[in-house]
């Protein structure tokens, strides 16, 4: 099958740091060209793929000081994709919905894969102007604000499956790992920490808008001695940042879409501490792979009881449900499906 991948240009493909989305690409185009497909991949010219790449901007966009508008490089790709999109099977997006009114004049299958939140109010008159648009969904939570969307499945992110070591025997600090900002609650996360007297390893990235958060909430928090604060870490950290840890803690106060770093803990075979919002409950298994708590007294809680988590159970339950195999096959079931629909449509018109 020839299939398009178009990813965000704000991060390479894969991410030097941080990239959630950007990652999950990286993963999905990777795993389908070894499957056999021929894919090309609309990204940053940084990127690192066996793909065809098409470079649609020198490099990322988020890390590089030239950008004053990264809306101006999308919307040039677009241009470059709608020009070869007779080349595909099919078009795979990954941008959201910028792309939405020129998708009807393409006269070809496409899939959106939807990354974000989607409880904003202002979604509900788009996904209804535009509910004809087959949309993938990361997790059947997220999904929930936008029920009448042209929903096609829900498919799980997955990681290649010897990309994390497992580690079999826990370390003696909690860890987070993410952004610093108001809805990853590493406040919280330090809270658990000292009060349950551990150690707290955080690495965690702060984008501008969160500076003025950062500097005046979070940065008093971090001189507290059990608290070690390493800023952004790259890809080849995390494994042993992860692996090493006695627990991840995962304190969210939004409905988060899915929660990658969650699986990478489990594929490390580290247990989780989570919040109950957005998907956790269909990632984590409580009392299996981790603990869903609903408040910080409830999380010192489970802290004490990580020991009684199984990390040989975590790394089967990631390599259960969580592999980039699964993701790719699922996704090439939609491809499928979809490419029969417009078969099937184009004879009828």
């Amino acid at each position: 099958m020839r299939i398009a991948q178009i990813s965000p240009l704000y991060e390479s493909v894969p991410p030097r740091y941080y990239g959630g989305t950007e990652r999950v690409v990286h993963y999905l185009t990777e795993e389908l060209v070894r499957l056999g497909h021929h894919v090309t991949l609309f990204a940053s010219g940084d990127s690192d793929t066996k793909a065809d790449l098409r470079s649609q901007a020198p490099r990322a966009l988020r890390l590089n000081p030239a950008c004053h508008d990264p809306l101006a490089h999308h919307v040039r790709m677009l241009g470059r994709v709608f020009q070869e999109a007779e080349d595909y099977d099919i078009l795979h997006f990954h941008l959201d919905y910028l792309h939405f009114p020129l998708v009807r004049l393409l006269g070809r299958p496409t899939l959106t894969t939807q990354h974000g939140r989607l409880d904003i109010p202002d979604y509900k008159f788009l996904f209804k102007e535009f509910s004809d648009l087959p949309q993938v969904s990361i997790s059947n939570y997220q999904r929930r604000p936008l029920p009448f969307a042209n929903w096609v499945a829900t498919v799980y992110h997955g990681l290649p499956r010897q990309l994390y070591r497992f580690y079999p025997q826990p370390g003696e600090y909690l860890a987070f790992l993410g952004r610093i900002s108001p809805e990853k609650r590493v406040d919280r996360a330090i809270d658990i920490a000292v009060r349950a007297g551990l150690p707290l390893r955080i690495a965690a990235k702060v984008d501008k808008v969160d500076e003025a958060y950062y500097r005046d909430y979070i940065k008093p928090k971090l001189n507290h001695p059990l608290v070690t604060y390493l800023g952004e870490i790259g890809e080849g950290e995390k494994n042993e940042f992860l692996g090493r840890a006695l627990g991840l803690l995962f304190p969210i106060d939004w409905p988060e879409p899915f929660g990658l770093v969650m699986v990478e803990a489990l594929a490390c075979g580290t247990p989780v501490i989570a919040f109950r919002n957005g998907s956790v409950p269909e990632v984590l298994e409580d009392g299996q792979t981790g603990f869903i708590v609903d408040s910080v007294d409830e999380a010192v809680a489970a802290v004490q009881k990580l020991d009684t988590i199984s990390r040989a159970y975590c790394r089967q339950a990631f390599e259960a449900r969580f592999t980039a195999d699964r993701m790719a096959r699922d996704y090439l079931k939609v491809y499928y499906k979809l490419r029969e629909w417009y078969g099937e449509l184009s004879r009828v018109a």
